[in-house]
């Protein structure tokens, strides 16, 4: 995602009037805007994943930590957070996953000259590089597994 469209999605939000949404994309620019002031540069789109990666880590902490406290007593901040949770989710570019993955790994082992397992960390070192770690790890450890085996 880039800048300009987290102030259109901004601008979309006041007009639908959607308060939950709106202020989780702001908190999003907020974030943002302080690269931009500590880093004296502009925000790319790795960095803009990067926040909306971190505010997500956050939330699923504090949604988890609520979680083991006791339901009853926070329903609310709980169903706050999980809809927080959904819109970050939404926010994130699409996981590479399926036969998009096994594709990409396939191209990655041949280029790498990968034949063992040994070989593992090298190709996942390089998928992580080339998707920006934007890709279902569990998926991709084992098929890499299962064609280095």
């Amino acid at each position: 995602m880039k800048k300009e469209e987290l102030l259109e999605q901004i601008k979309a939000a006041m007009k639908a009037h959607d308060k939950v949404r709106l202020s989780i994309l702001r908190q999003v620019n907020q974030a943002v805007k302080q690269i931009e002031v500590d880093e004296r540069r502009d925000v790319t789109e790795a960095d803009m994943t990067a926040v909306v990666k971190k505010l997500q880590k956050v939330t699923v902490e504090e949604l988890d930590g609520l979680r083991k406290a006791g339901a009853e007593a926070h329903a609310d901040r709980i169903a706050e957070l999980e809809t927080q949770a959904q819109v970050l989710e939404g926010l994130l570019p699409a996981q590479l996953e399926g036969a998009a993955l096994e594709a990409k790994a396939d191209e990655l082992i041949a280029e790498l000259g990968a034949t063992s397992k040994r070989d593992m960390g090298k190709v996942m070192g390089a998928l992580t590089k080339a998707t920006n770690g934007n890709f279902d790890k569990k998926a991709a450890a084992a098929y890499v597994g299962r064609k280095l085996a």
